[in-house]
């Protein structure tokens, strides 16, 4: 089974459907600039480090600038699936437009839309495998200081200590 993994919408200002949906429901709006195609990538839920939600059946989303020459603007959900090429086979033979060719979102996979037979606009992910997504930096790890046993413990008082 292919879960529903994001959802999105449309904007004409991004400062506007920030603030009304942070106002109005608490979500983190994070404006990702002109390089990421002005997206506003919306927390709805606890995230871990990487964006993905916490608990089980949450999904967070986004929302993209509207433009004139772009089809089907309208809030849809995202899917996500293994294999890209072969799930858009499927919605084609299945009756669905697919719109357009795979785009590579850095970061996080591959993504296409489609219109399905009822004229719903849905999207497809394939998300990068975890050991290509680009983590944050991890602080280096640090040794274990051995530890004396407790009666050595109990006869030298530690440095700093007022005994």
């Amino acid at each position: 089974m292919n879960p529903v993994v994001h959802f999105e919408m449309p904007y004409d200002d991004a400062v506007r459907v920030s603030k009304f949906y942070a106002s109005v429901f608490g979500w983190k709006m994070q404006p990702q600039g002109q390089q990421m195609g002005d997206y506003v990538l919306a927390r709805t839920t606890e995230s871990d480090h990487d964006g993905w939600p916490k608990k089980v059946g949450r999904i967070n989303g986004g929302f993209f600038p509207k433009k004139a020459d772009w089809p089907a603007q309208v809030p849809s959900l995202v899917i996500s699936v293994d294999d890209i090429k072969a799930h858009m086979a499927k919605v084609r033979a299945a009756g669905g437009e697919v719109l357009g060719e795979p785009m590579a979102i850095p970061g996080v996979g591959d993504y296409v839309s489609f219109i399905d037979p009822e004229g719903n606009r849905v999207s497809l992910i394939q998300p990068l495998p975890m050991d290509k997504k680009p983590m944050g930096k991890k602080a280096p790890a640090r040794k274990k200081r051995a530890t004396a046993s407790k009666s050595a413990r109990r006869r030298k008082p530690a440095r700093g200590s007022r005994r």
